[in-house]
């Protein structure tokens, strides 16, 4: 059994497996650390290592239209 098998399966034996799917969901949505950590009573240090136990963020930048409409205007460089 894995570390994050074992966080997991400790989760779910305290608070439920519909709670696991709320914080998954809350995390998904980027709920505050404060919110999610009020939700369980518990401190944000717990919700990081649960975050970091359950997957990993991932952080995608994006041109914005406008500014991509600009690039294509331009002559080739």
């Amino acid at each position: 059994m894995t570390s994050r098998t074992r966080v997991a399966r400790n989760f779910i034996n305290r608070y439920g497996e519909q709670k696991l799917r709320w914080l998954l969901q809350a995390l998904d949505e980027g709920q505050s650390g404060q919110v999610i950590a009020d939700e369980f009573d518990v401190s944000r240090e717990r919700v990081r290592q649960w975050k970091n136990a359950f997957g990993r963020s991932l952080t995608l930048y994006q041109v914005h239209p406008d500014v991509q409409g600009v690039l294509e205007t331009l002559e080739p460089a």
